[in-house]
């Protein structure tokens, strides 16, 4: 069967704590996965998702204490965004308000009703209204009651010199069809249930954006198995010349890394094993859990890991 669509968004955030209250008490999202970033296991790697963290619900960070803010710019992913009932707009804003978010009015965006807001460290997200959501699968064991939770990913909207270069790797490459315009922006689409949206913001020549804590460092495409990430990377490399790194292990999917034309690092992930590998799903994200290299370093791993709580 294929998968399209996205698989994950990984971005850097400062605080751990501040980033796990925010995105589990606010947003009423679930820890599915808390381990470290293996190229650097001083860092905590905190995924956010739904109750089993399926492709297309995950949101993951880097967090870095005192980390300096990002900036956004050409090159980079500007906003990303979930998926909620459309008639849960006007709960969300409600909640926002009282908690002291920092959001905008709602706004029509490609016909849909549009909840824009920030996280502690500035990142810009927002909430997309979607209609017949009621049986969409949700994490509903957090604060956010079951009819108005976060339903996954919406998709993500890249900030680009051009649309067209990168437009071609998603269209010929990870199965994306073109579904709306709206000013500078047009927007893809995958067909997928979740993440199923990337919007082109073409901008022209612009600031180049800055990592840092409130930026994303990269978003993650979807990929069957080993064997329709092969096929991706053949594509990738004849096609369209693009250098693409080996085949990275990350435990819970398998991983390939390139540069799309635009800038925007793009990560295809595997569908497979999924976040259950190493925890039964009813205790996923309790437990620090790192890979089989890592372990013989556990006990020093943890004395460098800030507190969560």
């Amino acid at each position: 069967m294929t998968h399209h669509g996205l698989h994950h968004v990984t971005a850097f955030s400062g605080s751990a704590a501040r980033n796990l209250g925010f995105y589990t008490e606010t947003l009423g999202l679930r820890l599915v996965k808390k381990t470290v970033n293996f190229d650097d296991p001083g860092t905590y790697h905190l995924y956010y998702g739904d109750e089993t963290g399926r492709p297309g619900t995950i949101l993951t960070f880097f967090p870095i204490a005192h980390a300096a803010p990002g900036r956004v710019g050409v090159g980079e992913t500007s906003e990303t965004a979930f998926r909620v009932p459309r008639a849960s707009i006007g709960w969300w804003l409600q909640r926002l308000v009282e908690a002291g978010v920092v959001h905008e009015a709602p706004v029509a965006v490609m016909g849909e009703p549009t909840l824009r807001l920030r996280d502690p460290d500035g990142m810009m997200l927002a909430l997309v209204g979607v209609p017949d959501l009621d049986d969409a699968a949700a994490w509903t064991g957090g604060d956010v009651p079951a009819e108005h939770a976060i339903r996954g990913l919406h998709g993500v909207t890249l900030l680009l010199g051009e649309a067209e270069p990168t437009a071609a790797i998603l269209t010929e490459i990870l199965g994306f069809t073109e579904d709306a315009r709206e000013g500078s922006s047009t927007r893809y689409a995958s067909g997928a249930t979740e993440g199923g949206f990337v919007t082109l913001r073409a901008v022209g020549e612009s600031l180049r954006g800055r990592q840092g804590a409130g930026s994303v460092h990269h978003i993650a495409f979807r990929a069957a198995d080993d064997a329709a990430q092969a096929a991706m990377v053949a594509a990738l490399t004849t096609r369209h010349g693009l250098g693409v790194t080996e085949q990275r292990d990350r435990a819970y999917f398998r991983s390939v890394y390139f540069r799309e034309p635009g800038g925007v690092l793009f990560e295809i992930a595997t569908d497979v094993p999924g976040f259950d590998a190493d925890e039964a799903v009813a205790d996923l994200g309790t437990g620090l859990k790192l890979p089989a290299g890592l372990e013989p370093h556990r006990a020093q791993i943890e004395a460098a890991l800030p507190p969560l709580a």
